[in-house]
Order: structure tokens, then C-alpha cells, then sequence
């Protein structure tokens, strides 16, 4: 099949990458919640040998990914499980990080409790969740290109948009993450990161 292709992974995989390595320098597994065409798994497993890399999505998307991963080669990159944010469990053990990119904008507001919900099961103690994506601050965008771009969410389904990083941040500390770092990344967006403190 022809692998489905993602123009924005191309163009943000190398800054989210410089932010990765020194985040999962101890990190031997990650679940990436989300990995869309699979780009970023292929690319982030090649550069980072030593963790194992698990990739999910919706079942609709596992030709593509598995596509990627069979043509990157990589061994600790693995097949994609069938994940949605609101099943009971996720995985049947605990991994040291969970990537997210584009997806909290995506999902509905109830979706985005369920993910905060459901992290606190699958992460170690001391783990992180990192998320890759546009946020707002104090209720304002923070470009006239994002609010563009959340107008266009809202228009195709109402329960999508831009999420307020305040609000995100409540569903964090609500179920044991911890706060660390907020990196600006370009074309507005974000890379954030919580650590799970039981």
C-alpha cells in the first residue's frame, strides 16, 4: 500500500527529536497514544535504539503505521495496538514515558479526561507524559494562524479545538503529574511535559 504522509511530521520531528533525547535519557519504553501515519515512531525509535517505542491508534490506522514500521526496519519500534483513550485498560504493564502529538485538539473534551484518567495506569512511578501540540494561555490563541486553525476544528466537529493549557494542567495535577517544562516549539506550538508523582 502507499504509506499515508504527513507533511507537519516531516517539518517537526528533528525540534520535538532535540527535546526528546535528554526528556527519555533514562527511559527504556514508551507508548506513543495516537501515531497517526507512523512517521514520528519510525523516526523517534531510529534516533532514540534504546527504548522500545510502542505505537497505537485506532484500527483503521494500523495498515499505514505498520507500513512505516516494515519499511524503517527498526526493531524497537512495535506494531501498533488498538488503542482508544476510553477503554478499560490500555496496556497489561507500566512504561516510562507516553508521547502524544496532535491529538488533544483532536479528541473531545470528554476523550481528553478519559487520556489524563487513564495515564496514571500505564506510567511508572517518576514517568512522563509528553505532548506535542497547539495550546491556548489565559483563554487567547496563541497566534492568528492557531485561531484559524481552531476555527476549522470547531467547523468539521464541535467537540474538537485548541485547549486551554490551564485547563489541561487541572486534569494533570487531578490525577498525579507534576508540572515540569513547557517548551515553545515553532509554527505555535508547544511541547509539554508532566512527570507522575503516586
Amino acid at each position: 500500500m502507499l504509506k499515508p504522509f504527513s507533511q507537519a511530521c516531516v517539518n517537526n520531528r528533528d525540534f520535538i527529536l532535540e527535546q526528546l533525547g535528554p526528556l527519555l535519557s533514562n527511559a527504556k519504553s514508551v507508548l506513543e497514544v495516537g501515531s497517526g501515519t507512523g512517521q514520528h515512531a519510525v523516526y523517534f525509535s531510529g534516533h532514540l535504539p534504546d527504548i522500545t517505542w510502542q505505537t497505537s491508534d485506532l484500527d483503521e490506522n494500523h495498515q499505514g503505521i505498520n507500513a512505516w514500521i516494515t519499511e524503517a526496519g527498526e526493531e524497537n519500534c512495535l506494531a501498533p495496538i488498538s488503542l482508544n483513550v476510553a477503554d478499560k485498560q490500555w496496556l497489561p504493564h507500566a512504561v516510562d514515558a507516553i508521547f502524544t502529538a496532535n491529538s488533544l485538539h483532536i479528541m473531545s473534551w470528554d476523550y481528553v479526561t478519559h487520556f489524563f484518567n487513564k495515564v496514571p495506569h500505564v506510567l511508572t512511578p517518576s514517568g512522563l507524559l509528553i505532548a506535542y501540540g497547539p495550546f491556548n494561555y489565559d483563554g487567547e490563541y496563541t497566534s492568528e494562524s492557531n485561531q484559524r486553525f481552531d476555527q476549522l476544528l470547531r467547523a468539521s466537529n464541535t467537540g474538537r479545538g485548541i485547549r486551554d493549557i490551564e485547563r489541561i494542567n487541572m486534569l494533570a495535577v487531578d490525577n498525579g503529574l507534576q508540572f515540569v517544562v513547557d517548551h515553545a516549539m515553532p509554527a505555535n506550538n508547544r511541547l509539554i511535559v508532566w512527570q507522575y508523582q503516586p
